[in-house]
């Protein structure tokens, strides 16, 4: 399969057309931002590790009846995908509080909440993300309210999923972010990318509140190590996945 222009190029990956106009080709870059792309960086080797992780993540998830974009992996840092048409919303599902929902309710950092949280917010760099109610949501037509109750509902079965996977490497899923988008037969498929990127990720062993950081909090506090923790992820997941074959 042919690679033919560049489609879209984000903070993490580069879109590629391909010779199929239903397939597209997603180059992981090892680029690191956080706080909407005020602080920059880069990440050695993070474009392999989460694509990796990502493709490995993907086919668990489609093993258990979540529909997915994934199609494949030619290379370690490429993925071919269904192409789809991304639904503006950032899904984000919460187990236990951290990050922004401390700041915003006062909640102290590792309460761990009664039931999964799932926030919508509207993916607009510009107007910096902003948390959604369901009413505004439906006012700005970003989903039907269909396409709504089935993103709410396939979060909490993709949450379901992972907290037990993540469980069996070691590792406490504290939060993650989805994305879904639309394919031509406008069938709703989880897309983008499940990684140390987009999940908050806490090293089951660890008590202390910084060497138990596994993720991006490693890049955007400055804590250091940020490579050997994404390796550090990938490792466990490749032996969990193996030992599942």
């Amino acid at each position: 399969m042919s690679v033919n222009t560049k489609l879209y190029e984000g903070k993490a990956k580069i879109l590629y057309t391909t010779d199929e106009p239903e397939v597209l080709l997603a180059d992981f870059k090892d680029d690191a931002t956080a706080f909407n792309a005020q602080k920059r960086g880069s990440i050695q080797g993070k474009g392999s590790i989460n694509c990796t992780i990502s493709s490995k993540l993907f086919e668990q998830l489609a093993a258990h009846g979540i529909k997915t974009h994934y199609i494949d992996c030619p290379a370690p840092n490429q993925m071919l995908v269904k192409a789809v048409k991304i639904v503006p919303l950032e899904v984000v599902v919460r187990n236990i509080a951290a990050g922004s929902l401390c700041q915003q309710t006062g909640l102290p950092l590792g309460t761990i909440l009664e039931q999964p949280l799932v926030d919508f917010y509207y993916k607009d760099d510009q107007l910096g993300d902003p948390l959604l109610t369901r009413d505004r949501l439906l006012l700005l037509q970003l989903a039907t309210e269909e396409q709504v109750d089935s993103i709410a509902h396939l979060a909490l079965q993709i949450n379901d999923f992972l907290k037990s996977f993540w469980q069996k490497c070691g590792i406490t899923l504290v939060d993650f972010k989805l994305e879904f988008g639309l394919d031509s037969q406008q069938q709703l498929l989880l897309a983008d990318e499940i990684s140390p990127d987009t999940c908050r990720l806490w090293d089951m062993t660890e008590n202390d509140p910084n060497r138990r950081v596994m993720d991006k909090d490693r890049f955007r506090r400055d804590l250091g190590n940020v490579e050997n923790a994404y390796q550090e992820v990938l490792q466990r997941v490749l032996q969990v996945v193996e030992s599942k074959n």
